[in-house]
């Protein structure tokens, strides 16, 4: 045994026992629990037919297979980099975008599902006591990525539209007046049926925070950047999302659109991408360079191949038919277990995987709560504490919200982890 302490960094200090973690060994260490926590997909929606044909394709002659097989380039494979922009350009065409712009392969880079882009984003521009933007409550795993670069992340109200931009232009206002105004450098927003709330940002709302966005950086005399997290956008269920923030920054020099094809086709494939600026292009594939000069490129070979085919899309429809029936069957459980509580509520999301639920005041939901022992150690069911999904101090956050996932588990297993939710809430209320 080594007989001295690991002098780790900061950075790793920051990192620190990030709730992701905890979720995980619980996870774990409770099979039996029914999981309304988990992030993950259904089982029964992952593409093993599509996968063989894919990987058929690509390894259908040697010449082809051994390119496949060799190391690829840090921006990301060229063929699947011109798909991947038709791709956008065709969803955008779809939702009538306000402005006819396209993007070019150029402007994409690959990356290992959209959290890399998210990771490298928070090292390319973010130094320690640097601000951050976001909705509250908002994905709490960037929370961790922030609070791992020693940012400083301040919350900001949303409501069923999403954001508020009055909230916002009245908090750069603040940090104006108070001299912070250049620490601020992201405003983070997932713009599709967000993790945690499933609330999309209104098509207005778009407009008006790119225009806020870069009324202030011009204020500040540096740009302020708009994050758009569209994880979510081909997960609708009832029409398609209106045209990205992304489209409507006409000049191309505020936002960055981040996509990924985890939760539309398959984790394990691990290929997301982005769409940014040419200097933050370059500084991203800088930084990327040093952790792993290119995402796998065997990975980026099948799904051109699906893009290709036409298999992707075919395959994100019968997705969108699955999660369908599991949001009904999580919304009507809902209905059926939690309509006689005073006090709770839930929103009806349109799209994505969860449904946030609010408790009364005075129900806490954290890991140290009763609630939360009561439901896994009891009623052997499992959620997300809505807690850990606002940003900004400790002390002022939410403590009395949970987010609850339909991905993983089938319609007869959400009914019963939310009727045994309802069981561990009225035993504590």
């Amino acid at each position: 045994m080594n007989a001295f302490l690991t002098n780790f960094s900061q950075r790793r200090r920051w990192a620190a026992d990030q709730a992701i973690s905890f979720l995980m060994q619980q996870g774990v260490e409770h099979p039996h629990v029914v999981s309304l926590a988990a992030g993950l997909v259904d089982p029964g929606s992952l593409p093993v037919a599509e996968a063989i044909e894919a990987a058929r394709g690509v390894l259908s002659d040697d010449l082809r297979a051994q390119s496949t097989l060799q190391y690829g380039t840090t921006q990301g494979d060229q063929r699947l980099r011109q798909h991947l922009a038709d791709y956008h350009n065709r969803l955008e065409q779809t939702s009538a975008p306000p402005a006819d712009r396209r993007t070019s392969q150029d402007e994409i880079v690959c990356t290992t599902g959209s959290q890399q882009l998210l990771a490298l984003l928070a090292d390319a521009l973010l130094d320690p006591g640097d601000i951050c933007l976001v909705a509250a409550p908002t994905y709490f795993v960037f929370l961790g990525v922030l609070e791992g670069v020693g940012a400083r992340t301040i919350a900001l109200p949303a409501d069923e539209h999403g954001l508020r931009m009055d909230a916002l232009a009245s908090e750069l206002q603040r940090l104006e007046s108070v001299g912070e105004l250049s620490r601020v450098k992201l405003i983070y927003v997932v713009s599709e049926f967000e993790n945690p709330t499933g609330i999309s940002l209104s098509l207005e709302r778009r407009a008006e925070l790119v225009e806020i966005a870069k009324h202030w950086s011009q204020r500040r005399g540096g740009t302020i950047y708009v994050l758009e997290d569209a994880a979510y956008r081909e997960l609708h269920y009832d029409s398609p999302p209106p045209p990205s923030v992304w489209s409507f920054d006409a000049a191309g020099d505020a936002v960055i659109h981040a996509g990924t094809f985890s939760k539309s086709f398959a984790p394990g494939l691990r290929v997301g991408f982005g769409l940014m600026p040419r200097e933050l292009r370059d500084a991203i594939n800088d930084l990327k360079g040093n952790q792993d000069f290119g995402s796998a490129n065997f990975n980026q070979q099948l799904l051109a191949e699906l893009l290709a085919s036409g298999r992707f899309a075919t395959h994100a429809e019968e997705v969108r038919a699955a999660y369908r029936i599991k949001r009904d069957a999580m919304l009507s459980a809902a209905a059926e277990f939690f309509s006689d509580l005073p006090g709770v509520s839930w929103v009806q999301p349109h799209g994505g995987l969860y449904v946030w639920m609010s408790l009364p005041p005075h129900i806490a939901t954290g890991f140290d709560s009763p609630l939360f022992r009561r439901a896994v150690d009891v009623e052997q069911v499992m959620y997300v504490p809505g807690e850990l999904c606002f940003g900004g101090p400790c002390e002022e956050r939410q403590r009395n919200h949970m987010r609850l996932s339909f991905g993983v588990q089938p319609p007869d297993g959400i009914r019963l982890g939310i009727r045994r939710l309802s069981n561990a809430v009225r035993a504590i209320a």
